[in-house]
């Protein structure tokens, strides 16, 4: 049985600037960086998220041609108050989407933006659950 989500992984070309990116813009740290043969991979974690990791993997020979939208489709991260998210995120230098959020299904909002290598990021602002 299922427990819970423990990590998403995503495919990345630059993994000092993708580091860099997930760590100042959202305060996540290294766990656990290293090679194998054919790929690069780190670990990030966020202190106030137990349980949940981003794995970052570069390959050190590109195998394929990845979607636009990489190998996941989007990385969502939860926040309390979607205005100020992307108030105090513009500041930082992130361009959304859209310039307003969408209405989520379950009432809440939503609004999309990438990361360094076009990765589609996410805020959700939840509704009812």
């Amino acid at each position: 049985m299922i427990k819970k989500a423990e990590h998403v992984a995503m495919m990345v070309t630059d993994m000092d600037r993708s580091i860099a990116f997930y760590s100042s813009m959202f305060g996540y740290q290294v766990r656990l960086r290293g090679q194998n043969a054919v790929r690069e991979m780190t670990f990030l974690f966020h202190e106030d998220q137990p349980g949940f990791e981003i794995e970052l993997i570069r390959d050190l020979q590109p195998m394929e041609n990845y979607a636009e939208h990489g190998i996941v489709n989007h990385l969502a991260f939860t926040v309390d108050d979607i205005e100020e998210a992307i108030r105090h995120y513009r500041e930082k230098g992130i361009t959304f989407k859209t310039d307003e959020p969408m209405p989520a299904l379950d009432g809440g909002r939503t609004i999309l933006f990438y990361g360094p290598d076009r990765e589609l990021l996410q805020f959700v602002e939840p509704g009812e659950r």
